[in-house]
């Protein structure tokens, strides 16, 4: 799978990290401070979090690693310190801005309303609103949320799909998009089905578990790392569709194009090397076609 990955994104990458000889402002600072200052917050996993050891980790956090790696060769500063600065989710963006950290190490949604704020890398992850369900629910049911139809018939509003799912009970994430998505879909077709917001993962698995709900729906990665968690994992499974796009990526300040250069430059590499499978296995399982698919086509060439 390693061999597959490495192969199938960026085919013409090179190992190049040559810098804009445009003046930088981050980039600039960085070398002359000696150090890189990067945000994280230390309950956002599996992107990033504080662990046992009182030490950053996560997903982004691994990603961070592999920018300051390209940061140190491209500017032959070796030795360059890398500071780890602990955020909240309201300090992120203030964090950026004053030039606190150079980098936040976590995943926000990629968003107009918030691009008129910060700047982004190209996407970390295609998250956006998943599914997970027992490895038991009935057949029917799993290839309606899987297709958008049973196979007996491609009808989404009318028999035999309404009939699935009619009378089921559903629970998604409160405050999330998948809690609005869940209700305007429930609304929009008329289903006497019920929505059961909950609170965290852990409480919409153990629904999902005991039987109380049908299905979870929730953030796409944070359900994977959810189930992944989960001790009934082998009995759970999340279904590879999107009903909901919504791209993440790393924040950084607004109007520094070299520095975010420097930062697509080292993720286009990332994902085009031969050990990125194992990276992302780490946090989200063995990355599927799709998965595959989507880091081919977010890197870019030289």
């Amino acid at each position: 799978m390693k061999t597959l990955l490495a192969a199938s994104i960026l085919a013409g990458a090179t190992a190049s990290t040559v810098l804009s000889p445009a003046e930088a402002q981050t980039l600039d600072r960085i070398k002359t401070s000696g150090a890189l200052k990067l945000g994280y917050e230390p309950d956002a996993r599996p992107f990033s979090f504080k662990t046992e050891q009182a030490e950053p980790g996560g997903y982004a956090v691994a990603l961070c690693g592999k920018i300051a790696d390209s940061l140190k060769t491209a500017l032959n500063q070796p030795q360059l310190n890398v500071e780890w600065v602990p955020l909240t989710d309201k300090g992120r963006e203030p964090a950026v801005k004053d030039g606190t950290v150079d980098l936040v190490c976590g995943a926000a949604p990629i968003t107009l309303a918030r691009r008129a704020e910060v700047s982004f890398s190209l996407p970390i992850f295609p998250s956006g609103t998943g599914v997970v369900l027992s490895k038991s629910a009935p057949l029917a049911l799993t290839e309606v949320l899987a297709y958008g139809q049973p196979s007996s018939r491609p009808i989404w509003r009318g028999s035999p799909a309404r009939t699935v799912l009619e009378h089921k009970t559903f629970s998604s994430i409160a405050g999330t998009t998948s809690e609005g998505w869940l209700a305007e879909r429930i609304k929009t077709f008329q289903l006497a089905a019920t929505s059961v917001p909950v609170e965290s993962y852990t409480i919409g698995i153990e629904r999902v578990v005991d039987g109380s709900s049908a299905a979870l729906f929730g953030d796409m990665p944070l359900l994977m790392d959810a189930v992944a968690r989960s001790d009934n994992a082998d009995n759970l499974v999340v279904l590879r569709r999107h009903f909901t796009y919504e791209p993440l990526g790393l924040e950084l300040a607004r109007g520094d194009e070299d520095f975010r250069l420097a930062v697509d430059r080292a993720l286009s590499q990332t994902y085009a090397s031969a050990d990125f499978a194992g990276l992302f296995t780490t946090w989200f399982g063995v990355p599927d076609e799709a998965i595959v698919t989507f880091f081919r086509q977010t890197a870019l060439p030289e």
